[in-house]
């Protein structure tokens, strides 16, 4: 049975918007799995480092057959095929970072996986992606999106055309 899955995308380096295309691409070739939905793009400032250029944001909606750390696995193919390297360093510059933000109505906590993702309340380039898919969305811990959204202000944030 299919589960609704929102992936959260981001890159700042080499021509990020078309990272993010190409990703979407590549997300449509995942076995099991189908595009339901693309947020708008957004820009916004970096965490971590201050001296990286600002990323480009969305989120994807997905319905998959897929159980999460096969998903998990599949995005980070993704990842590596677009050159991403995983460094010590955390918030550094990446070419793509495609992070599983809601999976359905499960909470999961493994070493490798975390659902809710763990920092999404407190991201406006996660929040305000994800309301222009789902602005109803309630999460598996009973938290509402509306209620994330009024504690999480839009500074920082440029919505793309």
């Amino acid at each position: 049975m299919s589960e609704r899955v929102y992936i959260g995308l981001g890159s700042n380096l080499a021509e990020p918007r078309q990272q993010l295309e190409a990703a979407l691409k590549a997300l449509q070739l995942v076995p099991g799995t189908t595009l339901a939905g693309v947020s708008p793009l957004y820009a916004s400032d970096p965490l971590g480092p201050p001296d990286q250029p600002r990323y480009v944001n969305a989120v994807a909606a997905l319905d998959t057959d897929l159980a999460p750390l096969a998903l998990l696995d599949a995005l980070q193919v993704i990842e590596l095929e677009q050159g991403r390297v995983r460094k010590d360093e955390r918030w550094g510059p990446r070419t793509l970072d495609l992070d599983i933000l809601l999976f359905g109505e499960r909470l999961i906590d493994e070493p490798r996986l975390r659902v809710p993702h763990y920092h999404m309340h407190a991201r406006a380039f996660v929040l305000y992606p994800l309301a222009d898919l789902a602005p109803a969305l309630t999460l598996p811990d009973g938290r509402t999106l509306a209620d994330l959204l009024a504690a999480c202000p839009f500074s920082g944030l440029e919505r793309l055309s």
